[in-house]
């Protein structure tokens, strides 16, 4: 039971604040060879890399970001994570809206428009105040921010070639390399931001595009289509997989996120491949083939986005003049301190191997630095959480009934639909499930995956209980307040732990 924990729990809070103090006096009793005006430049501003600079200098080291762009927050902060949840979060209330939800909430109005303008600038200050933030944060903490585009020419020195053309050379004692990942292109396919898009692209559209074919239902497809077609576009999304959400979701969840989806009014067709696309005048018309039947056939549309994924950033930044190979996937190698071959180069983020996530970035950059100057280096990647925000929102962490049968782990499900939730009833938002897989064995919770409204935040509360390796009992004896869609939570665990839940069945 959770009193159990406690004992191993405030050892492990001892334990850090030890190894914090450890860190900071390792780091400042440590020699270096290298006569250099930096102990570390980073290279990129994204969440791994302008984190990992702030945690750096408040360690103690003098510390540089170089960012080729002319804000900072790379591309989550600017063309990614923080604009396109802006959008689906506006999206979603004018679809209330449009859909008569709000009128069936009591909510009467007459004279619905939408402002795509105005949409678009609320989703710009959103940007520009958080990005500026950062400059703020740098400021604070005393990080030298240069803007230019950063290369490494020797493994102490990196490189910034400034818009003017002028270049700078900084020394530093280490690099940390977090220069993310970018938008992988299609074979055939010229992207030009107008009519044929990628996520970029799509976040800066002039207009509500008529009919809308996404090239990909993963996480970035489903959330993008998700906006224009709540803004009034027909969307179609051609999968290569036989299954939506990408990899990593499971399947269960996966079939049940298709079919909500679905019922809002986006049509699928997986298990398809896209073989060209031609642009004839306003029209784009594509060439799609099924994978298992070869049958082909052509759809047209009036803008196409491209989002297959996204590829690590690492050519051009000088890796040859140090002798750095990157792996078949353009991937930097590193070991578990996140150090390259050569010693006083690291790397994290999108451009190492892992998740492409802001959050596994983030943490990667915080033990990386607190690692540079002796501190204990330890990441958990089972327990990285993984969201898709459309609406419902869709969350998990740790292992997927697939990956249990895969490895031969004897486990057990515990489920409540959202149907049953009190507060999930009030809101009238009762589509979604929670579903955790516990250890048949030892009961200790080994996944957790969430369909629903709020999943975004609730995914959490397993993220935390999986770190601490938690049981499904320690979690079905926590209180949990009322009327809350984190309850559900609770009874899905309820039921591994015991066989049945409180309020379902």
């Amino acid at each position: 039971m959770l009193s159990s924990s406690i004992p191993r729990l405030s050892l492990s809070i001892q334990n850090g604040c030890h190894q914090a103090g450890k860190c900071f006096s390792a780091f400042m009793s440590r020699k270096y060879s290298s006569e250099a005006d930096n102990d570390l430049v980073v290279i990129g501003s994204g969440p791994g890399g302008y984190v990992a600079a702030i945690k750096a200098a408040q360690l103690g080291m003098k510390t540089v970001c170089v960012e080729k762009n002319e804000t900072l927050g790379g591309t989550c902060l600017n063309v990614g994570c923080i604009p396109s949840k802006a959008m689906l979060n506006n999206s979603h209330l004018y679809h209330m809206a449009k859909s008569q939800d709000l009128q069936k909430r009591g909510i009467e109005f007459s004279d619905l428009k939408l402002n795509l303008d105005v949409m678009m600038d609320m989703k710009k200050n959103s940007v520009k105040a958080l990005t500026g933030g950062i400059a703020h944060l740098f400021k604070q903490n005393k990080v030298t921010h240069l803007q230019g585009f950063g290369s490494v020419t020797g493994p102490n020195e990196v490189t910034v070639t400034k818009k003017d053309g002028s270049k700078e050379k900084v020394s530093t004692k280490n690099i940390l390399i977090a220069t993310g990942s970018e938008v992988t292109p299609f074979p055939g396919i010229e992207v030009d931001e107008k009519q044929i898009v990628s996520s970029t692209g799509a976040l800066s559209l002039a207009q509500v595009p008529k009919k809308l074919i996404l090239i990909g239902a993963g996480v970035i497809g489903v959330e993008l289509g998700s906006v224009w077609q709540r803004l009034g576009a027909e969307v179609t999304c051609v999968e290569f997989l036989g299954h939506v959400g990408g990899m990593g979701i499971d399947m269960e969840v996966s079939k049940n996120f298709q079919r909500i989806l679905a019922k809002q009014g986006i049509k699928f067709k997986v298990n398809t491949k896209v073989l060209g696309a031609t642009k004839q005048g306003d029209q784009i018309k594509v060439k799609v083939e099924g994978v298992k039947d070869q049958k082909t056939e052509e759809l047209e549309c009036d803008t196409l986005l491209v989002c297959v994924g996204r590829r690590p950033y690492t050519e051009k930044l000088g890796l040859e003049n140090i002798s750095l190979k990157v792996d078949n996937k353009g991937r930097i190698p590193v070991n578990n301190r996140f150090q390259t071959s050569v010693p006083s180069v690291y790397a994290i983020g999108d451009c190492i191997a892992g998740p492409m996530l802001a959050h596994k970035a983030e943490d990667e950059g915080i033990i990386c630095v607190e690692g540079m100057c002796g501190g204990a280096v330890h990441i958990d990647y089972n327990c990285v959480p993984s969201v898709i925000y459309t609406h419902p929102e869709v969350a998990w962490v740790g292992k997927t009934e697939e990956m249990l049968k895969e490895e031969g782990i004897d486990y057990k499900i515990g489920k409540f639909p959202l149907v049953a939730n009190s507060r999930a009833k009030c809101n009238n938002d009762t589509d979604g499930f929670v579903k955790v897989l516990g250890d048949k064995k030892t009961d200790r919770l080994l996944g957790a995956h969430i369909i629903g409204s709020v999943a975004g935040e609730l995914i959490n509360e397993a993220a935390l209980a999986m770190e601490y390796s938690a049981s499904c009992e320690d979690i079905a004896r926590v209180c949990h307040a009322h009327p809350t869609v984190a309850e559900a939570f609770r009874e899905a665990n309820l039921q591994a732990y015991c066989g049945k839940t409180i309020n379902f069945g």
